[in-house]
């Protein structure tokens, strides 16, 4: 492969594309011209020759003088920025901003001449305007009138940095960690729901005196089997899995007669038996919960419930008509657009529109699941801060989502077509990451003034005392990979940093919520500065804290980011017994992951861990000779307590001894990634009713809490 020429690395630098990038260990390296091209491609530019790329230079260089405005402003209060206006040389203007109040503000235009540049073969002139510096927080609109013309860019006026919620300025807390699926009742469907969250929330607050439950993404799967185990790979991250409803907790199951009321019952104690299973099989618990979920909606609701129905799906507008009709279609076509008749593989067509108003029923059933889940998910938050929790329940935010799933298929104009989204390789994912997901388009996310972010940014923050952010790097810079090549033959695509940050915390704000960045891999340094400036809380995993500029030891507990949650382990390595035991290096040497040899692998791991534990003794943590894992796990919480992060989460798992995995990363159907159950040391499955009562699960909460 031929090196980049400076032509293309020139074009490819103008459009935010990467041309280098520096690996974990530290290595220079070079990113290959077929990768550059295809990325460039993604984003609608054509380098594909010479002279290609000398149009295309072009083209991006006079591209901001073709618009009258900025598709977008995205400002800090206090800011006063400079806007260009471009117009026919010596037209006058008159510009304006139309507040989110509905009151209007004059702008100011200043004198900064700029000479005119001929475009299209006519002179253009740019005037400039400055926006007040006393705007307040939210979503503005700038109108520019020249002649009889009128053109408009969305301002959005963000915190400098997002205040920290009340319970967190009195001082540290801490919380439980729970892939929420693997939480069972003895009520539960054969998967964790959200009165199980409920009761979780319950627990936490009253006997463990806890002030938060972080919990995987909830977003939405398919309508129809196979479902997508992950959660992290979601059909649409603006909507939630309606598998997590309670049937029972819906109000009209108590209007249910006859034969649909033995038919919900009976699927009930089916769903049941599931929780048995040594693996949780999401097909066989939604197929019966689907058909018991329709049962209900058959109910009439009262003028009541029906009113606030009818509320809820005015709020969501076009967004929720939207999947709840691929939801449909998903139903009857399969869930892979590109298989569906050609007419509507177009959310815009006429065929689509024809469809949506002859499955009406089945539209409408789809977006009133959403309604159920809205309602359960504010219940169990009510739940959590009526028992006394400072936060309440902290969401989960994916990556991205399915290639061929709703968001593909609604927002395809917005993501990037031909490459995914993943990461370079790092120490435990030596061969790199391929996430399968479409990346935002970051000239098409400002075109579209971020309102697909801001919606889905606030659907996850509706009932929330926060949000976790995974990889948080990716507000910053995403790792596209070409499809078809390995995922180290990828390239940093850079995003407004500014703008996605800003936005992210106006919306937390508006909320009263946390916002927790995943902030773990390769990570350029000014990164986390900058998210601790904006109020962001980064993430501390015990086991990757280092002191690497320095001897490289185990970095003390007073040594950590004060601003962070910090943790012992996380979805992504086993329950902290499985990693003591070294069982992720068994996983990935069976399954060919490894780029080094097993024994090499084992020797650096325990080199590692036995470098921690020796730290842990150190300090008084554990005994000299103390070698039970159950006493270990205990010793690392100690640890945990004694730093001075603001919050501390403690895993589900760890509570009751777990030891495998839920998450191989770099694997698909070579392991069972996201279905294994919670379970006891010996692989046995354990309920909610058996956790709450678990003398081991308060003792390592006693120990966190010191």
């Amino acid at each position: 492969m031929n090196d980049p020429t400076t032509a293309l690395r020139e074009l490819a630098h103008a459009c935010g594309v990467s041309t280098e990038f520096w690996d974990w260990q530290g290595r220079h390296t070079e990113v290959t011209e077929e990768t550059i091209r295809t990325v460039l491609a993604a984003l609608d530019v054509d380098a594909s020759t010479p002279e290609a790329v000398a149009g295309s230079l072009a083209e991006v260089s006079t591209r901001a003088w073709r618009r009258v405005l900025p598709p977008v402003v995205v400002m800090r209060e206090g800011w006063t920025p400079w806007v260009p206006v471009h117009v026919p040389h010596g037209t006058a203007i008159a510009v304006e901003l139309a507040l989110e109040d509905g009151s209007t503000r004059p702008v100011r235009q200043v004198d900064h001449y700029v000479p005119p540049q001929l475009i299209d073969g006519r002179e253009i002139g740019e005037a400039t305007v400055e926006l007040p510096g006393d705007l307040p927080l939210g979503w503005h609109t700038l109108r520019a009138r020249y002649g009889d013309q009128v053109a408009t860019a969305r301002v959005v006026v963000t915190p400098q940095r997002l205040r920290l919620p009340e319970r967190l300025e009195r001082g540290q807390v801490w919380g439980l960690m729970a892939q929420l699926y693997q939480v069972r009742s003895e009520r539960s469907w054969g998967i964790g729901d959200l009165s199980d969250l409920a009761d979780l929330c319950t627990w936490g607050a009253r006997d463990l005196n806890a002030d938060f439950v972080l919990i995987n993404p909830l977003h939405a799967a398919e309508p129809v089997a196979p479902m997508e185990p992950s959660p992290y790979l979601p059909t649409t991250r603006r909507f939630v899995n309606p598998i997590y409803v309670r049937v029972e907790d819906i109000p009209e199951v108590a209007y249910l007669r006859g034969p649909a009321r033995k038919a919900v019952s009976g699927a009930a104690t089916k769903a049941s038996a599931l929780n048995a299973g040594p693996t949780i099989d999401r097909d066989a618990a939604w197929e019966l919960k689907v058909e018991a979920l329709r049962a209900v909606y058959a109910v009439p609701r009262s003028p009541g419930r029906q009113r606030e129905l009818d509320a809820f799906l005015a709020e969501q507008g076009t967004g929720l008509v939207a999947f709840a009709t691929w939801c449909a279609l998903a139903t009857r076509f399969g869930t892979d657009a590109t298989l569906w008749p050609e007419e509507l593989r177009d959310p815009a067509s006429p065929a689509v529109s024809t469809f949506r108003e002859e499955a009406t029923e089945e539209v409408d059933f789809f977006a009133w699941l959403q309604w159920v889940a809205d309602e359960q998910l504010d219940a169990a938050q009510a739940r959590a801060t009526r028992g006394g929790m400072g936060l309440g329940v902290v969401h989960d935010l994916a990556v991205g989502v399915h290639p061929r799933g709703a968001d593909a298929w609604a927002l395809r104009t917005a993501l990037a077509q031909g490459v995914t989204v993943g990461a370079p390789a790092d120490q435990y994912n030596q061969l790199g990451q391929d996430w399968s997901q479409p990346p935002w388009r970051p000239d098409r996310l400002a075109e579209l003034g971020y309102a697909p972010y801001r919606d889905m940014l606030r659907t996850v923050l509706r009932h929330a005392g926060g949000i976790r952010v995974d990889h948080i790097l990716g507000l910053f810079r995403l790792w596209w990979v070409p499809e078809g090549l390995p995922a180290s033959a990828g390239a940093y695509v850079k995003y407004d940093h500014e703008a996605l940050v800003g936005i992210l915390i106006l919306e937390a704000h508006r909320a009263g919520a946390v916002v927790i960045g995943e902030d773990l891999g390769t990570v350029e340094p000014w990164v986390r500065d900058y998210l601790a400036e904006r109020g962001v809380l980064g993430t501390s995993i015990l086991w990757f804290e280092r002191d690497f500029g320095g001897s490289g030891d185990p970095l003390p507990p007073q040594a950590y980011r004060r601003l962070c949650l910090a943790t012992v382990t996380t979805h992504d390595l086993p329950p902290t017994r499985g990693y003591l035991e070294g069982i992720h290096v068994d996983i990935r040497h069976r399954l060919g992951l490894l780029t080094r040899s097993l024994e090499e692998e084992r020797a650096t791991d325990a080199a590692e861990q036995r470098h921690v534990i020796e730290a842990l003794r150190a300090r008084g943590l554990l005994d000299l000779d103390e070698t039970d894992p159950a006493e270990v796990v205990l010793a690392l919480h100690r640890f945990l307590g004694q730093t001075p992060s603001l919050m501390l989460g403690v895993a589900v798992p760890d509570l009751v001894g777990d030891r495998r995995p839920v998450n191989q990363p770099g694997t698909d159907e070579e392991y069972p990634n996201w279905r294994i159950p919670l379970s006891d040391p010996a692989g046995e499955p354990v309920l909610l009713e058996d956790l709450v009562e678990s003398g081991y699960a308060h003792a390592v909460v006693r120990a966190v809490q010191g």
